[in-house]
């Protein structure tokens, strides 16, 4: 391969166990109106839970309510963990993953508990963006659809 090879579609896989949500449902209009990018949300199941990368590539940003992973393709995702969870400082979240450090998909990348996260104006749903790419170039996903960690959430094309 030189590299110039026209490449496939980048799976995206399921973070975090629980419903899927269109982002036009998300409470946060950046999210809801794609402007970061198209993608779709989870409505994660309560308890504990360690999201993990949906993709292979290297750690860019990491916090504890968000991260982002940018594969070798250039696709780019963010996953943010809940609205407004900022506002927290971190309570509530464990990072497991180091910014600058390269993952695969599935690698273990921040811990928390929905049930636990509150307060005013924040929602635990969870936005899995693929950044940078065309408004409407993810399908809203299929009315009361529920997905599992390692699921296919979405392609991207690079």
């Amino acid at each position: 391969m030189t590299g110039s090879e026209p490449r496939g579609p980048v799976e995206v896989l399921v973070p975090c166990p629980g419903r899927l949500v269109p982002m036009s449902e998300v409470p946060d209009p950046v999210f809801a109106s794609e402007m970061v990018g198209p993608g779709v949300a989870i409505d994660p199941d309560p308890g504990e839970v360690t999201v993990v990368s949906p993709i292979a590539g290297k750690v860019v940003k990491v916090h504890p309510h968000a991260f982002v992973v940018l594969g070798a393709d250039g696709v780019g995702v963010l996953v943010h963990l809940g609205i407004n969870t900022v506002r927290l400082e971190g309570r509530g979240f464990e990072v497991l993953a180091e910014q600058g450090s390269t993952v695969a998909a599935g690698d273990p990348m921040v811990r928390w508990d929905p049930a636990t996260i509150g307060g005013e104006g924040i929602s635990t749903v969870v936005p899995v963006v693929a950044m940078d790419r065309p408004k409407g170039s993810v399908p809203a996903p299929a009315a009361d659809a529920v997905a599992k960690v390692g699921d296919v959430l979405f392609t991207v094309t690079p």
